[in-house]
């Protein structure tokens, strides 16, 4: 079962955030095989961490709880927030095998929440800069919650417009690179 994990830094947690920086490599790389994808949300200056993004293939909704919650950040009290909810991986492949590459343009995650009915339930014809595509679902995976996109894009709003506007209740958009080790 595939899961989307978004962890929202608390406001002033940078340094608690750096702090623990190898603890939270050291944690992920016991998952390394089960990541889809990875990487830290940004600040408008490009370098202010402002999340973290987990995507993650685990045998059950308990287990991504405690993928979740167990992580060192969290228990440190880095972040001031969790969505964690069930994915599906649209792309059927991890950003490591994104074509694009880790480096080169711009990234973001691109969230749509919200409302109560099904939206871009299909991957956008055009996938040549789609990073990871999927619908955010219930705990069952019965029932659509929303879709989360790593996309490089030339800006926001080009990366916004991935998904249709008028079928989401909210869209955000976050500055997003490529996580891991460096």
């Amino acid at each position: 079962m595939e899961f989307f994990c978004y962890h929202r830094d608390r406001p002033g947690s940078v340094t608690l955030r750096e702090e623990l920086v190898e603890e939270h490599w050291s944690y992920m790389d016991g998952f390394e095989k089960e990541l889809i994808a990875r990487g830290p949300t940004l600040a408008g200056d490009g370098d202010t961490p402002t999340g973290s993004v987990h995507i993650v293939d685990l045998s059950d909704p308990a287990a991504a709880r405690a993928f979740a919650f167990d992580e060192p950040g969290y228990q440190a009290g880095t972040y001031r927030d969790v969505l964690l909810r069930r994915w599906r991986n649209m792309l059927g492949r991890t950003m490591w095998d994104f074509p694009g590459g880790r480096t080169g343009g711009n990234r973001f995650l691109v969230l749509g929440l919200g409302p109560e009915q099904g939206a871009d339930l299909a991957v956008p014809s055009d996938q040549d800069e789609l990073i990871a595509f999927g619908p955010l679902l219930s705990d069952d995976g019965t029932t659509w919650l929303g879709t989360a996109v790593l996309v490089k894009a030339p800006d926001a709003d080009t990366a916004r417009a991935v998904l249709a506007p008028h079928r989401y209740a909210d869209i955000e958009v976050h500055t997003w690179e490529f996580g891991g080790r460096r």
